[in-house]
């Protein structure tokens, strides 16, 4: 049969017509959530037991960090480097997401803001505060070289990494089955994205910093991931093979990284003489007496 010249057009052209769409499935609805979900987890399989969240508080440009055993039936919590202004914000973040707040850290004794653990123990019942030995500062939980914290099935390994003050330590996700992999570094003043602390004050020592961070924290796996405790370029993260690299004090030799630190000339910080005495003894170490 021959079709009539003037129906061809008319069957090319349906022929061209877009195919009705199939309906798009739960699983491929979810597919981006999923990614992300993935995205915040640490790894595969026992490794994605863990929650963190990275929390900022602008006027002292501080990071604090909450991490969570979130397959542990009660969700134990630790929070590393709370400031007080934040408090209540970090608190509702935690009550939200039906955490518990086990303990409230400190990586050193800051002096540029205070504390909040002092003030989250007034308000959550049972929190221990945590900060190193050497610090010299009241805490319910002291640290030394070595020590592991645990919450549920992960912990944080403690290594000391002295030099922006005395008592500085790193906390570090743990080397084992079922912790996070790549591991995670909190290192605090001691290593900040791209440069370092000070060491000008507090039992500060440029040949202590130099030493510390490439014994403690250059010796972890490349793939570490680095975070802060203060941030002013805004960075969030880095690695061991970054920092390595491009660490613009910490890739010199030491003598001429002793040279750069002597030479900075910071001014004193404008918090240093509230901040330091309160974080001596946990911000608000006690909690008032009840009348």
């Amino acid at each position: 049969m021959v079709l009539p010249l003037r129906l061809i057009p008319r069957l090319a052209a349906a022929a061209r017509l877009p195919r009705a769409p199939r309906p798009i499935s739960r699983r491929a609805r979810l597919a981006p959530a999923l990614a992300m979900a993935a995205a915040y987890s640490t790894g595969s399989g026992a490794d994605r037991r863990l929650l963190f969240r990275q929390l900022f508080e602008k006027e002292s440009s501080t990071y604090t960090y909450l991490l969570a055993d979130v397959a542990d039936p009660d969700k134990p919590a630790v929070l590393i480097d709370p400031v007080d202004r934040t408090v209540d914000r970090d608190l509702n973040l935690i009550k939200e997401l039906g955490l518990k707040l086990v303990y409230a850290m400190n990586t050193h004794v800051h002096a540029d803001h205070v504390t909040g653990t002092g003030l989250i123990k007034t308000k959550v019942p049972g929190v221990k505060s945590v900060i190193s030995r050497a610090s010299g500062a009241k805490a319910d939980h002291f640290v030394d070289p070595g020590d592991k914290i645990h919450f549920g099935n992960l912990f944080l390994e403690v290594r000391a990494t002295p030099g922006h003050t005395a008592g500085c330590v790193t906390y570090i996700t743990g080397d084992a089955d079922g912790q996070p992999s790549p591991r995670m570094a909190f290192t605090g003043d001691a290593l900040i994205i791209r440069a370092c602390g000070r060491t000008d004050f507090q039992g500060g020592s440029p040949d202590l910093l130099y030493q510390s961070v490439h014994s403690q924290i250059f010796t972890l796996p490349k793939d570490t991931l680095l975070y802060p405790a203060h941030d002013y370029k805004g960075f969030t993260v880095s690695t061991v093979e970054e920092e390595v690299a491009y660490n613009a004090r910490l890739t010199k030799d030491k003598e001429t990284f002793k040279t750069i630190m002597d030479n900075l000339n910071l001014s004193y910080p404008k918090m240093m003489d509230v901040a330091v005495p309160a974080n001596l003894v946990c911000g608000i170490q006690d909690p008032p007496p009840k009348i």
